[in-house]
């Protein structure tokens, strides 16, 4: 996986979250990454199970804004450093916008499928510089800061942390040293992989935390569930800006019926 512009060495120096150029301090080297997985959101290429109801430029609306939440709620976690693992290119526009606004590295997502793509981005990152890193996605809406610095302190004494999800996946792998095996000949996209996973790491003799369970948004159920929630003003989950973007589809789809 390659960075964007950055080698391992210049990573070691961490950027001001306040600016760039004059801007930048040095900083001790951080110990661990939480890295975020994201594609670009373009229509037609992501949360296309949402399609219909939803319309590809809907769907790929949602998409961003909950890149934009993950990322915002990344910020306050100063102690590590942050990385957007992106796809298709660290060139896109959105990824680019990214880089600029939250004032960190993006890297290339390299790989013919997530497993391959996933292992590739710890081998980067493990061992140098980083003694840990956390991989999260994009489409958990409840993922927020204390359950990532959870993650991160529980690979002080743990080989692996895993997040499940309701529907048998994983929203957060986090790793202490690269491990190929829990990303081979996995059936992603299935109800099996939390549990294939859970038992390879058993099966390796690695030790293992696992997190609580948290739900995703992937399919016109899981759309349903959150916006009801989204209708809460005391439910925290989303963000504003992901509170309006529900509602507004939630509306259009009122008048589609």
């Amino acid at each position: 996986m390659t960075p964007s512009g950055n080698d391992p060495a210049r990573r070691r120096s961490r950027p001001s979250p306040q600016g760039q150029g004059k801007g930048h301090r040095s900083l001790p080297p951080a110990m661990s990454a939480i890295i975020v997985f994201a594609k670009a959101p373009v229509a037609g290429q992501v949360k296309t199970r949402l399609c219909p109801p939803l319309t590809p430029d809907e769907a790929a609306s949602l998409h961003g804004s909950l890149v934009l939440d993950i990322l915002e709620r990344c910020q306050s976690l100063k102690e590590y450093d942050r990385i957007l693992a992106g796809t298709p290119s660290h060139h896109h526009p959105f990824f680019r916008a990214m880089e600029a606004r939250f004032k960190i590295p993006v890297w290339d997502q390299q790989g013919e499928d997530l497993g391959e793509r996933m292992a590739g981005v710890f081998k980067q990152a493990l061992g140098a510089p980083y003694r840990s890193a956390v991989v999260i996605g994009t489409d958990i809406p409840g993922i927020h800061g204390p359950l990532l610095k959870s993650a991160v302190k529980g690979l002080e004494d743990h080989d692996v942390v895993l997040g499940p999800t309701g529907d048998g996946g994983y929203y957060l792998i986090g790793l202490r040293s690269p491990v190929p095996d829990l990303f081979e000949n996995m059936p992603w996209s299935t109800d099996q992989v939390f549990a294939n996973t859970k038992q390879r790491v058993q099966e390796l003799g690695l030790s293992l935390k696992v997190l609580p369970p948290l739900r995703d948004l992937d399919t016109v159920e899981d759309l349903q569930l959150f916006i009801r929630e989204a209708k809460d003003r005391q439910n925290q989950t989303f963000s504003s800006r992901t509170k309006n973007v529900l509602q507004e589809l939630a509306a259009r789809l009122t008048n589609r019926e």
